[in-house]
């Protein structure tokens, strides 16, 4: 279970994975032992046959390939109910970890992303819609999620990378009724980018327009299409604005990227998990996707220097 194609992982990240969560996991086992009355002290009884490691793994490849609870447990060799248990107590700790920039600096939150855009000034934003399952009838909000341009049921997650394609955030989950630019102010972006240090941009799609006012020219937008009932412009005009179109296009590309690997997470593909429990799942699969993107950056950087051919010492 730990080769690359089964959890999407390499085996150094998950590794990592395993130290830095295994202790987490048993201080909030131990936690909630304790926080119940008990007949026995803790530690008596059956003792769990389930590793961490393979709680971990079980929930990689539940994430990685949408699998059921079922077909994993059936893997695995458990019961069904294991496989629940280890997906809802693991996933959490995944999902709070937040996106790996550097060793030891990890953004979790929009106002983590802007203090870290202080010093790198430069991002890219987006939103992704995930297809969720209908809510039933007659429950009030039901229309929430009925999303305007996929015209089917949706959630919708805010994503920025920075101009290479390092993922920063993915989060601020809204139901997919919610416009891009409406979930960007209610999410607070604005607040925060008006205090932001001065030289921050983002660059973000036509969707985002009023954004860029809204915020003292920090988020820009492309320049919208002349209209229909404008009198025709010079064939020059018209040039400049679609080479600037496609100038803004080709620079906010690589956000586009970002996206299309977090759906290479088959369980984004369609979320068929209780829509409650997707703002951790989408978070969770950021930042298993900045591991991952670290962690090959750093061997590719590697391989490249011992590539190198070797210079002479001078005598």
């Amino acid at each position: 279970m730990m080769n690359r194609r089964m959890t999407g992982l390499s085996r150094l990240v998950i590794e990592a994975l395993v130290a830095e969560l295994a202790p987490r996991w048993q201080a909030r086992h131990r936690d909630r032992l304790a926080a119940r009355v008990r007949r026995r002290g803790i530690g008596a009884g059956a003792k769990h046959r389930f590793a961490f490691r393979d709680r971990l793994l079980a929930t990689l490849v539940h994430l990685r390939h949408g699998l059921t609870h079922d077909v994993v447990a059936a893997w695995f060799g458990v019961h069904r109910s294991t496989i629940t248990r280890s997906v809802a107590e693991v996933r959490p700790l995944l999902a709070e970890r937040g996106c790996r920039v550097h060793d030891g600096v990890r953004l979790r939150t929009l106002a983590d992303v802007v203090a870290y855009l202080g010093h790198h000034p430069h991002a890219l934003m987006d939103a992704t819609e995930v297809r969720v399952r209908r809510p039933v009838e007659g429950r009030a909000g039901r229309d929430r999620f009925v999303s305007g341009k996929a015209r089917l049921n949706t959630m919708k997650a805010l994503v920025m990378c920075d101009p290479v394609g390092r993922l920063l955030f993915c989060g601020e989950t809204r139901p997919g009724a919610m416009h891009d630019l409406t979930q960007a102010r209610t999410a607070g972006l604005v607040d925060l980018l008006l205090h932001a240090p001065i030289g921050v941009q983002v660059l973000a799609d036509a969707g985002y327009q009023g954004l860029g006012t809204d915020t003292a020219g920090a988020v820009i937008t492309p320049k919208p299409k002349p209209r229909k009932g404008q009198k025709s412009l010079p064939p020059s005009v018209i040039a400049a604005h679609d080479a600037a179109r496609k100038r803004h296009s080709s620079q906010r590309i690589r956000v586009e990227h970002v996206i299309g690997h977090l759906k290479n997470w088959r369980i984004l593909a369609r979320y068929h998990g209780r829509r409650e429990h997707f703002d951790a799942t989408i978070r969770a699969i950021a930042g298993l996707l900045s591991d991952h993107q670290h962690i090959d950056r750093t061997e590719h950087t590697t391989r490249r220097l011992k590539a190198l051919p070797a210079t002479a010492h001078p005598r």
